[in-house]
């Protein structure tokens, strides 16, 4: 047997040892006594420890002995805090990052349903933004008169009435994704049948495919961005913004037509966009209904819920909400206010030209002055964003409904071209935020769970006004001649600031 050897200082070991006791060893029970098996079992040699180890680290015998041959390096000891403290971090830096990507992706698909929504608007814009310059045409092509002419409004107007009636059902029946598309389906019908130029009769039925068509997206798109918890005033201000872009682009396309033999080819370059339209929401929303694509863009859906994305209520319960509905008179207010807007807007938007070109002898290019009215809309719904927040949203709606009505006043006194068309252009300008400012309004006074419904009515209905007024311009035309507009539009500007005056200006919501 191997003798082991001491130090002779045991105190080097950093712990005392019995020599007497080592050098008379008694083999025992490796069972009972495993520190003393290791001292009797030959092929091991006590060495001294190093001074520096501290003798907390002397855990048993087995730290005081070494096989002859290499031993693996052994494992230094770890706080299991700190190993704990790592992990944690280490999971915590995955996390983060995953959670960065999710809101970066969700921003992105944010991004992107407004871009569709927009391009949407932008149609609308345009297609409102070809009547006025046409509107001469198509009297000396169909032999008609003021009276006669102007039915393509009522017939228009009648269509956004029913999309506003059946918009209520249609989305609570299938929701906004299919809602919208289909509206996007109607109006290109419509076009399609207009591009050939066919009788007057079956293009005024086709205004009416286009105003039904434009309801329904109009609607949904009003209420989709309604419901968006952030940014929503801001991108109703863009959105409306780019109705009157799309409104101050046509007409120079509408005004060149007006003047070719093939003046309805015009019709075609609706209809392709029209197309894009109509695949661009297919894609973009895939037929969903409305909380499923907030989802995508990171908002969590209501906890009652909204219209959009009832899909599955029986008839008693989509009758009641309308009743309910129809209780509330902010909504009434709203909308009436909402009727006489579109009806200024589209009346001067089309008939304007006309007014210019009997009253101030304009030539065929005065159709430029439709743009210049709905280049001021667009300009007005986003440059006058922070005007509106500085002044209030409910102050500003008075300033602007004062000062439209002075310039309205210079041009039915004042002779001048230059100075008429500028002043419809300033006056598009002023009326440019005041439909933004409507959505968003009702979106702070009126319920949440039935926002997209009383959006899709405020937003239908209100395009009735655009059928009755410039209908009634066209019967006071037949019998005053067209010089009628301007007291016409003076009286609406007044009535529209009768009525914001009673519209509820406390802030409640009713989730």
């Amino acid at each position: 047997m191997a003798r082991a050897s001491f130090p002779s200082n045991s105190s080097a070991l950093g712990v005392p040892f019995d020599d007497d006791a080592l050098s008379n060893p008694v083999k025992s029970n490796p069972v009972a006594d495993t520190n003393e098996s290791f001292y009797n079992n030959e092929g091991y040699e006590l060495k001294p420890l190093p001074q520096a180890l501290h003798s907390s680290h002397l855990k048993d015998g087995r730290n005081l002995v070494s096989r002859s041959q290499p031993q693996p390096h052994p494992i230094p000891s770890v706080d299991a805090t700190t190993v704990a403290i790592t992990v944690v971090e280490g999971v915590n830096d995955h996390s983060g990052q995953e959670a960065e990507q999710l809101q970066a992706r969700y921003r992105k698909n944010g991004m992107i349903q407004f871009a569709a929504l927009c391009w949407l608007v932008l149609l609308m814009g345009w297609n409102d933004g070809t009547t006025g310059p046409l509107l001469p045409r198509m009297q000396h092509e169909y032999g008609l008169g003021y009276l006669t002419v102007s039915l393509i409004f009522v017939v228009n107007g009648m269509g956004h009435i029913t999309g506003a009636a059946l918009n209520i059902f249609l989305t609570a029946k299938l929701g906004f994704g299919k809602t919208i598309a289909l509206g996007s389906a109607i109006s290109l019908a419509g076009y399609v049948i207009m591009s050939p130029g066919p009788p007057f009769p079956v293009l005024a039925c086709s205004y009416y495919l286009i105003g039904l068509g434009m309801s329904l997206q109009n609607a949904q798109g009003n209420g989709f961005l309604g419901s968006l918890k952030e940014h929503m005033s801001t991108k109703l201000g863009i959105f409306h913004g780019i109705y009157g872009l799309g409104a101050f682009l046509s007409p120079f396309a509408s005004t060149a037509f007006s003047t070719q033999p093939r003046w309805s080819f015009f019709f075609l370059i609706s209809t392709g966009l029209q197309l894009s339209n109509l695949l661009c929401l297919v894609l973009v929303f895939r037929l969903r209904n409305q909380d499923d694509v907030l989802a995508d863009a990171g908002q969590e859906p209501s906890q009652e819920g909204t219209a959009a994305t009832t899909t599955s209520e029986p008839a008693s319960a989509n009758g009641s909400r309308v009743k309910e509905m129809f209780k509330l008179p902010a909504l009434h207010l709203l909308a009436i206010f909402a009727v006489i807007y579109v009806g200024v807007e589209v009346t001067l938007g089309g008939w304007i030209v006309t007014f210019i070109i009997r009253e101030r002898s304009g030539g065929s290019s005065s159709g430029y002055i439709s743009s210049g009215f709905f280049g001021g809309l667009a300009l007005g719904r986003v440059a006058l964003i922070w005007f509106n927040r500085w002044v209030g949203e409910e102050r500003v709606m008075y300033l602007y409904s004062v000062v439209s009505i002075v310039l309205e006043l210079t041009i039915w006194f004042v002779p001048s071209i230059i100075q008429n068309a500028i002043a419809v252009s300033v006056i598009g300008l002023l009326l440019g935020p005041m439909f933004p400012i409507i959505i968003s309004h009702s979106s702070r006074i009126l319920p949440r769970w039935m926002l997209t419904a009383c959006v899709g009515w405020i937003t239908g209905i209100a395009v009735s006004g655009s059928a009755a007024l410039p209908f009634i311009t066209g019967v006071l035309a037949s019998s005053l001649g067209i010089r009628a507009l301007q007291p016409l539009m003076v009286s609406m500007l007044g009535a529209m600031l009768v009525v914001w005056a009673c519209v509820p200006k406390v802030t409640r919501r009713m989730d």
